[in-house]
Formats: C-alpha cells, structure tokens, sequence
C-alpha cells in the first residue's frame, strides 16, 4: 500500500511540475515574440533567443527549482563566435538547458512544423530561427545554406543536437552522431564548440515519471577548429567530437538530484 501511494504521489508531482514547466515555457515564448518584433526595429534580432533562453531559465529556476552548473572556465560561449554549438540531447528538459547556456548571437534549428505552434513558433519565426523540411532534402539543403550565409554575414552562430533526436536515456551515454551539423561547419569554416550535459534522469525523466530538483551539470570542452577541412574529413570530425563527448558524459554522471542530498 505505501509503494503505491508513492507511485500515485510521484505521477501527480510530475504532471504538476511538467504543466508548470510547459506554461513557463508558452509564457516565455510570447514573451520571445514581442521581443523578436521589437528587437527587430533595432536591427537586434541576432539576441532574441539569448534574452528568452535566460528569462525562461531564471523562471524555472525559480518555480521549479532546477538549477545548472556550468564548467566553462575559459568562456568559449561567450568568445567563440561564429561557431556551431553542438550538445548531447536527453528530453524536452532541454529546452531548459539552453535557458542556462545559450550563447550570445546565436539561432537554433528547428524541423519546419514547429513554426506553425502557437506562441513558440511564433518565437522561433521571429527570432531567426533556422527552419528545416526534414522530409524534403532539397529543402534541407536551401535552409542551411542560407543559414550559412547569414552565419558569415552576421557571425550569428547555429546550435544543433547531432544526435538528432532526444535518447531519454536513463544512464549516461549517447546516440550516434548525424553528420548534418559537421558538414554546416566545415562548409562555413567555423569552429565546434561541444558542451556535455550531465544525464539527469535522477532529477526529470519522462520515461520513468521522475520530477524533482537539483543542480545539472555542464561542461564546454575545447572549440574544434574546421578551417582548411572539405568534406572527405567529416566522418573523422564526426568519430572525433563523438569521442570527447562521450567520455565527458561518462565523466560527468548522474546529475545532482536534492532529494539523493535528503536520503544522506
């Protein structure tokens, strides 16, 4: 009887925490599109999701309790531009993530349907957002061209997840890599800069229902430098940045969980 009124608690702290979570997350978006309008007239729309990635992250922080522990003691976020940020990616938990890291000048890619969502679509459409037709290579190809164009006219960097979808995994490790995002940098000649996130399934996990507090920890390693590189080396670039991440991730661990510190 105690076990199942521990799971009947667990379910509905999470459902609590994941509509908090995703109400912050519609508020801060339409905060992001008003924003994107009006940063637009100042010819200031490269900050938008910047300032919208902070605002959100301070408010889940707040209302959630989720914090993040940031290991980048020689500011590559901040002094590396342009660049393709690339990181490991978990759960929807991670927009909340880039709340805490995003860089300065810097857009995200996102599939094209998202555009069409209320409220955060319509933030991502104002903000520079890169929108892809995965179902359409050609389309695909168009859209990071013209990314790459502006990634060199604006030095606005892009970030991508080149594991290309979440892994919900409950133990620290990584999916393969896509080659998407090594084929953008090589081809604008711009630097990777790869950050590692703790795996937090111990904190928030939607495959197991969990919804708690704690600190989640990041790590920035060393930019990787493509100048001089074509396409025949991105299989090596691939196999290379994959490497690093993945023992930074078996590096880092489990996340820092509040209700681990109270069980001690």
């Amino acid at each position: 009887m105690l076990v199942s009124q521990f799971d009947v608690n667990q379910k509905v702290t999470f459902i609590a925490r994941t509509t908090i979570f995703v109400i912050l997350l519609l508020f801060t978006a339409f905060l992001g599109f008003v924003e994107g309008i009006l940063l637009g007239f100042v010819k200031k729309r490269g900050l938008v999701q910047w300032i919208t990635a902070r605002t959100f992250y301070f408010l889940c922080s707040v209302f959630l309790g989720i914090r993040f522990e940031i290991d980048d003691p020689n500011d590559y976020l901040g002094r590396t531009r342009p660049a393709v940020f690339l990181s490991n990616h978990q759960s929807m938990l991670d927009i909340l993530m880039l709340g805490a890291t995003f860089p300065k000048y810097c857009s995200v890619t996102a599939k094209k349907a998202l555009k069409w969502y209320p409220f955060l679509g319509w933030f991502m459409a104002a903000s520079k957002t890169v929108f892809i037709d995965r179902g359409r290579r050609e389309n695909a190809l168009k859209a990071l061209q013209t990314a790459k164009d502006e990634v060199l006219r604006d030095k606005q960097s892009i970030f991508m997840f080149p594991e290309g979808t979440r892994s919900n995994a409950l133990q620290p490790e990584l999916l393969p890599f896509k080659k998407g995002a090594f084929h953008f940098a090589v081809q604008a000649q711009i630097p990777i800069v790869p950050w590692v996130v703790s795996n937090y399934s111990n904190i928030w996990s939607f495959k197991t229902g969990i919804a708690s507090h704690g600190v989640i920890r990041v790590k920035v390693l060393t930019p990787i430098e493509t100048k001089g590189m074509t396409s025949e080396n991105v299989d090596t670039l691939v196999q290379d940045v994959r490497t690093r991440m993945l023992d930074t991730v078996m590096e880092l661990g489990y996340s820092k969980s509040d209700a681990d510190k109270k069980k001690l």
